[in-house]
């Protein structure tokens, strides 16, 4: 019984394969839908997936379970005896230091590990080779934090953190560009004017342009790390007034607990107004990382308030979650992608629909082969299996082109667009799946209708 079956099989698909055969032009033009829908849902899911995958990195270096603080630079001030409506112009807060890092460690829960960063623009130069670049003072768990591994070397410990000792952990290129050709460790370097001795080496950090500009990251690679303590000692502390602070302010002075300096001479409401506030932070930012990701906005009104009490109310610092701003693109390149493949899915829609009314036209043109097979003794079902097929055929093959046009779509988008594409085994499954669906349910009503008709009436038809 099988095997009667599978010749009925075989023998409907051969009708099918010869009808199509005849009219080419006419098959072509029917699939021409399904291949377009199926090209456009494969392309539409490989930029979906793309941008995930994007966010994913951008996640991955931000850190899921990172919350960052950072200091409010510039605030605007009012004349000096002048008081804002909160009453905060005159208030003294000594901005983001150590000391708060160690409240945090002390009082805060949850908290992994917490990690200080001071950045400074400096030259470093060896053997005659010199560029700019930024020294950064950092504590061991940076490394941990950031998910930087050390390929050669050591990292920081906390014996050189506390000695605050001229050492320094150098990114991939800046090894490249001063050490070409040899091995770093223990050698010297000039950061502006201290020698630090290289005790490690990070592993290349690929990062792309775009992540550069949109997270506000710098390029690692180009960076030189050294302890927090050292950067502090040895380079510049923001949180001392110096001698030559209060030279530079040339008839500055101190308002809200923070140094000015006037653009002009002293004593003119012009002069106040037009002054310019130096940055008076100790560190450039904290980032600490709590245990889990669920914690990250509770703990960071934790440190709003804390960081508040511990500043005397003034509010020169700002709080960041990275999980929260990646989730929420996350969720609109989701939003996105839906309604991209949801117009893509609506050629498949129309494809189908193609689908029907040509093998519509197809029964009302063979009215007297369907007749001569039920003359000769085939069954309704019969005739339903022969169109069905037909239609079945059509699918198949628009199927099998569009994937192959989706593919090469996706990477055409990848090239000339510069977005990133990923072609997944499941949106090839998908898009094909439903194109079998759609010949099956559009094809099913001129096979039926085939199958209703009278063969006596069939077979006088002109």
């Amino acid at each position: 019984m099988s095997k009667i079956n599978s010749q009925k099989l075989l023998y409907n698909l051969d009708i099918a394969l010869e009808a199509i055969q005849r009219n080419k032009l006419r098959a072509l033009l029917t699939s021409l839908g399904i291949i377009f829908g199926v090209a456009s849902v494969i392309a539409m899911l490989a930029i979906g997936s793309g941008a995930q995958q994007e966010v994913l990195s951008q996640m991955e270096l931000l850190g899921t379970n990172n919350v960052i603080i950072q200091p409010i630079r510039e605030q605007i001030e009012g004349l000096v005896g002048q008081d804002s409506d909160e009453g905060e112009s005159n208030k003294y807060s000594p901005g983001l230091t150590l000391h708060d890092i160690d409240s945090i460690r002390e009082l805060v829960p949850e908290v992994e590990y917490i990690s200080p960063e001071i950045v400074f623009e400096s030259n470093f130069i060896r053997k005659a080779r010199m560029r700019s670049g930024k020294i950064v003072g950092v504590s061991e768990e940076y490394f941990e934090i950031n998910s930087f591994d050390v390929v050669e070397g050591n990292n920081l410990n906390p014996s050189q953190i506390e000695r605050a000792e001229p050492v320094c952990v150098i990114g991939y290129d800046v090894k490249t560009k001063f050490f070409p050709g040899e091995n770093p460790i223990g050698k010297k370097i000039k950061v502006g004017n201290l020698w630090l001795t290289v005790i490690g080496v990070l592993q290349k950090k690929e990062l792309s342009t775009e992540n550069i500009e949109r997270l506000g990251i710098r390029n690692y690679n180009l960076d030189i790390f050294a302890p927090v303590t050292t950067v502090l000692l040895r380079f510049k502390n923001r949180a001392l007034v110096t001698k030559d602070d209060i030279d530079v302010s040339s008839g500055g002075g101190f308002r809200g607990g923070r140094m000015v300096v006037f653009s002009g001479g002293a004593g003119s409401d012009e002069d106040e107004e037009d002054a310019v506030k130096i940055n008076y932070h100790q560190l450039d930012k904290v980032i600490v990382r709590v245990s889990d990701s669920d914690y990250s906005v509770s703990i960071a009104e934790v440190l709003s308030r804390m960081l508040k009490r511990r500043h005397n109310g003034v509010i020169d610092y700002e709080i960041i979650v990275p999980e929260q701003l990646l989730q929420q693109e996350q969720r609109t390149k989701r939003i996105f992608n839906i309604v991209l493949s949801s117009i893509a899915s609506i050629s498949l829609i129309v494809g189908g629909i193609g689908i029907m009314n040509i093998m519509l036209a197809s029964v009302m043109e063979r009215y007297k082969e369907i007749g001569l097979r039920l003359a000769v003794g085939a069954q309704k079902k019969d005739i339903e299996l022969q169109f069905l097929t037909e239609s079945l055929a059509l699918s198949v093959g628009g199927g099998l082109v569009g994937i192959f046009l989706g593919i090469i779509f996706s990477f055409a988008i990848e090239w000339t667009a510069d977005i990133a594409t990923i072609v997944s085994p499941f949106s090839i499954i998908i898009s094909f799946g439903v194109a079998l669906v759609i010949g099956v349910i559009f094809g099913f009503m001129p096979a039926r209708r085939a199958a209703q008709q009278d063969p006596v009436h069939a077979l006088r038809h002109e």
